[in-house]
């Protein structure tokens, strides 16, 4: 084996836990990310790190200090509001396109990754629960069949996850992916768009309620 595709194999797991860490909360807002602590924390040179923070800069979860380490993204008011905006545009365009070209194997794939959601939300794991939140989202997104609109969300998915990572409810988020998947099954686009911008006031509020208890988690940790 060659050192290039190893240095990849390296590169690519790092990203993946970093980015990980970040939208799952184990690296909050601010953290910094200095490369040689992280190198030695996950046993790799500094190089795949410093690829792996590119990749983080690029998909907007980082930010650069100038002749420093760099950190977790602090999103402000005005970027979250730009990624609902975005996620308005995007979820309702899907789930109509979704409900249009919806195969029947397309749809099995759904309800199995709606399964693995609700076990999760039953057994009280959040965050296997949000993953499959965010799988649930993804899927809806291939199943669109518009390659502009899966780009746009590849570009800004690192973001997007974040953003469906801060709800802590994960029985109501099920309950209406539950919802949502109904509406993909009886091929309704009018309800598919309409339940995606009423699912993404759901979790606007739940954004909110989050950072309502960020002060308080604080406080006691």
């Amino acid at each position: 084996m060659t050192g290039v595709p190893h240095s990849e194999g390296e590169s690519a797991r790092v990203t993946r836990i970093l980015r990980e860490e970040i939208i799952g909360g184990a690296r909050g807002p601010g953290s910094r990310l200095v490369e040689r602590e992280i190198a030695a924390a996950l046993g790799v040179s500094r190089v795949p790190v410093r690829e792996a923070l590119r990749v983080l800069l690029a998909e907007g979860l980082v930010s650069p200090r100038p002749n420093s380490w760099m950190t977790v993204r602090q999103f402000s008011e005005r970027d979250i509001e730009e990624l609902f905006e975005m996620r308005a545009a995007i979820d309702s365009l899907a789930f109509a396109l979704a409900a249009r070209n919806a195969s029947a194997s397309e749809l099995a794939r759904l309800a199995l990754a709606l399964s693995d959601e609700s076990k999760s939300a039953a057994n009280g794991d959040a965050a296997a629960s949000r993953a499959g939140s965010a799988a649930f989202h993804e899927i809806v997104i291939e199943i669109s069949g518009n390659s502009l609109l899966a780009e746009i969300w590849r570009t800004l998915s690192g973001r997007m996850r974040w953003l469906l990572g801060q709800h802590d409810h994960p029985i109501e988020m099920h309950e209406e992916h539950a919802r949502l998947y109904a509406a993909l099954a009886s091929h309704d686009e009018e309800a598919a768009a309409a339940l995606a911008l009423a699912h993404l006031e759901t979790s606007r509020r739940a954004f909110e309620r989050h950072l309502a208890l960020e002060p308080d988690d604080a406080a006691q940790a």
